[in-house]
């Protein structure tokens, strides 16, 4: 059994200033934050997944601009991998199967933004191809919804979709928790 921290579009549009602002993305940073310490003092593969848009009406992660870049909190370091994604599952069109099967991972700390849509993608994506998961619940983020002219509050859609990657994709945990039991 070989664990990876993956970080998923821990990017600047979706914090304060970006053009995607996301609820409660500042304390998800740094609650991704401190599962980045902890794979980089135990020496553990990291792996960051950069969205870069390519549809020509994009409104966010535009190519080489400043709101696709990681953000400063938890900027890749050493030989830590960052793979380049356009679509919101991280295996669709990328390397990122080839490295984790290259490299014998066979476990996933799952954490980053948008939850209801790339870390649910990624999150399914990686138990159907036979990984286990773990997702860190409060180290991820979201934003209000809306349909048929009714809002979702981000903390409702944020609980829905970590309630439904619960137990048959993932195992939800806090950072806290997840910390508190690897000593």
């Amino acid at each position: 059994m070989k664990t990876a921290l993956l970080l998923i579009d821990l990017q600047n549009d979706y914090f304060k200033g970006g053009t995607m602002t996301l609820v409660n993305a500042e304390q998800a940073c740094e609650n991704a934050r401190l599962a980045l310490d902890y794979f980089r003092k135990m020496h553990l593969p990291v792996i960051y997944i950069q969205h870069v848009a390519t549809k020509p009406d994009a409104t966010f992660f535009l190519p080489d601009t400043a709101g696709a870049e990681i953000y400063h909190r938890v900027t890749p370091a050493g030989q830590e991998k960052v793979i380049v994604k356009h679509f919101p599952n991280s295996f669709r069109e990328t390397e990122l199967l080839r490295f984790l099967l290259e490299n014998g991972i066979t476990d996933l700390v799952i954490c980053g933004m948008m939850t209801h849509m790339c870390i649910d993608a990624t999150t399914r994506a990686a138990k159907d191809l036979g990984f286990n998961c773990t997702l860190l619940g409060d180290a991820c983020a979201t934003k209000d919804l809306g349909i048929s002219g009714h809002t979702v509050k981000a903390s409702d859609v944020q609980t829905a979709f970590l309630a439904a990657l619960n137990s048959t994709y993932s195992t939800v945990t806090t950072t806290k928790e997840f910390l508190d039991s690897c000593f």
